[in-house]
C-alpha cells in the first residue's frame, strides 16, 4: 500500500515537472486544442446537465471552457466540497461572474446563496480532473479522492469525460481499489476511449 502511495507521487511530480517545463504559449495552444476536441464531442454536444470543475494547478485549465459554456443552453453544475467525506453537493451556475466565489488556496467555488442544488442524478456528462491518465481510464488526481466519490455516485448513464495534454498521458496509473476509473479522455491530440 504504502509502495502504491510512492508511485503515484513520483508519476504527479514527473508530469508536473513537465507541465512546469512547457512554455505558457505551447500549454495555452494544447488547452485550446483539447477545448475544441472537447466542444466537437457529441456526447459533450448533446448533454444538458453538464458537471465541470475549476481546475487546480496541473489540471487542464477549465476558464475558457466554462465560458463558451455559459454561453451555450447547457446547465453548468459544479461541485461545492465540505471538510467531510461525504459533504460535496452539486449546484447549478448561472452566471459565472457572478455566482463562484473564491474558496480554499483561492480556487473559484460555487455560492451556496445564489446558486440552486442540483441532484447528481441529473448530471449527464462529466469533465473530471486529473493530473496523471493511462489508456484504460485509469487518473491520478491530487490525492484527495473527492472525484473519486462524485464518479461512484454519478448515474452510470452520464459519461465521465477527462481532459488532459499528452504530457499527462503515462503508461498505467496505479489503481487501489477505491480509486474510479474515467470512461473517454481527450487530449491535444486523440479521443481515447477505456480499453
Amino acid at each position: 500500500m504504502e509502495d502504491l502511495k510512492l508511485k503515484k507521487q513520483e508519476i504527479r511530480t514527473q508530469v508536473e515537472e513537465k507541465l512546469e517545463a512547457l512554455p505558457k504559449k505551447e500549454r495555452t495552444e494544447k488547452y485550446g486544442l483539447i477545448e475544441e476536441q472537447l466542444f466537437d464531442f457529441a456526447n459533450f454536444r448533446e448533454a444538458e446537465v453538464t458537471l465541470l470543475y475549476i481546475n487546480q494547478p496541473h489540471e487542464v485549465d477549465t476558464a475558457n471552457i466554462l465560458k463558451r459554456c455559459s454561453e451555450s443552453a447547457k446547465d453548468i453544475v459544479l461541485p461545492l466540497f465540505n471538510g467531510d467525506h461525504n459533504g460535496t453537493k452539486l449546484y447549478k451556475i448561472t452566471d459565472i461572474t457572478k455566482d463562484l466565489k473564491s474558496g480554499p488556496n483561492n480556487i473559484l467555488e460555487p455560492n451556496p446563496d445564489r446558486c440552486k442544488p442540483v441532484p447528481i442524478d441529473d448530471v449527464d456528462i462529466a469533465l473530471i480532473p486529473g493530473i496523471a491518465f493511462d489508456e484504460k481510464g485509469g487518473r491520478l488526481g491530487i490525492g484527495n479522492g473527492r472525484y473519486d466519490r462524485i464518479i461512484s455516485k454519478l448515474p452510470i448513464t452520464a459519461r465521465k469525460v477527462a481532459c488532459a495534454t499528452e504530457d499527462q498521458m503515462t503508461l498505467l496509473v496505479p489503481m487501489e481499489s477505491h480509486d474510479k476509473y474515467v470512461d473517454i479522455i481527450i487530449t491535444d491530440k486523440r479521443i481515447i476511449y477505456k480499453i
